[in-house]
């Protein structure tokens, strides 16, 4: 089973920088590709950034392209989103999310492929 709980959220100010982190607390990372999404008041949750089974491979949306970077590490057991020169539209709650694969190199950007969500993490910025 897959657990997963995201920590790192709070309140900054517009250029700061945040570094969620998405703890699996089930099976390892190792038979599984992720992701980070968010969802704003009033919208509805969007794909943000996605790295594949291998670690390889990552996707990023085009509006944080250059300012967030997903990574994890396989030991720890966790996944990261480094966040830099945030902005007041990055407000949100971010979730991370895992799906069983088998593709090594796939990446996926739709909510509806994740099995498994965490609780998610509040982002604020401030202008």
């Amino acid at each position: 089973q897959v657990q997963l709980v995201e920590s790192g959220g709070g309140l900054v100010q517009a250029g700061d920088s945040l570094r969620l982190s998405c703890v699996n607390s089930g099976r390892p990372f190792t038979t599984y590709a992720q992701g980070w999404f968010r969802q704003a008041p009033g919208k509805e949750r969007e794909f943000v950034a996605a790295i594949s089974l291998s670690g390889l491979n990552t996707e990023t949306k085009d509006s944080v392209k250059g300012r967030f970077t997903i990574s994890r590490d396989v030991a720890k057991n966790t996944m990261y989103l480094e966040m830099n020169r945030l902005k007041p539209e990055d407000t949100a709650v971010y979730y991370c999310a895992a799906k069983n694969t088998f593709s090594g190199a796939q990446t996926y950007y739709t909510s509806n492929d994740y099995q498994y969500w965490g609780q998610g993490t509040q982002v604020t910025v401030s202008s």
